[in-house]
């Protein structure tokens, strides 16, 4: 067991990583939005290269956290605290009733819109930036879904995290 606890404080330390990136790009971002409206198209192609490539690394992260819990994080903290799970549904019907997510149909929404942003920037801009924002506008739900698996994985597995 304590080994996979070890994999799991490796997993975090991971994790970590691409969420105080993910928070660094957020704080670039309401700096240029405080500056002027970026998501209209007009302003977003007036931006330099490399403040648009900002949105490119934010939503690359934002995607990385999302995979990462999805795929390494809740399956391994729900079997660490005996809870058991089949499907990637099972696993997400767990995470939501042990509060770890807010509800199952907002994690599947921000699943999609930021593939479609993966599959439509910059083709549709417009849309896109609808999209941009709504992924920016919702990092503190991700952040909360990061810390609360954090804090599940110390309470209820007493994993070194």
């Amino acid at each position: 067991m304590s080994n996979k606890k070890e994999i799991l404080k490796k997993r975090f330390d991971k994790l970590r990583q691409h969420y105080e990136a993910l928070k660094a790009y957020k704080q670039l971002i309401d700096k240029l939005s405080a500056q002027v409206d970026i998501y209209q198209p007009e302003n977003f192609n007036k931006l330099e290269i490399q403040d648009k490539a900002v949105f490119d690394a934010y939503l690359k992260r934002f995607a990385s956290i999302q995979d990462f819990l999805g795929a390494k994080i809740f399956p391994m903290i729900l079997e660490l605290s005996g809870i058991s799970y089949g499907k990637m549904t099972e696993v997400l019907y767990a995470v939501e009733r042990e509060e770890i997510i807010d509800s199952l149909e907002h994690w599947i929404e921000l699943r999609e819109v930021r593939n479609d942003l993966e599959h439509d920037y910059p083709d549709n801009l417009s849309a896109a930036l609808k999209d941009l924002k709504y992924c920016v506008d919702n990092f503190e739900t991700l952040e909360s879904y990061y810390l609360k698996a954090l804090d599940f994985a110390k309470q209820q597995v007493h994993a070194p995290v």
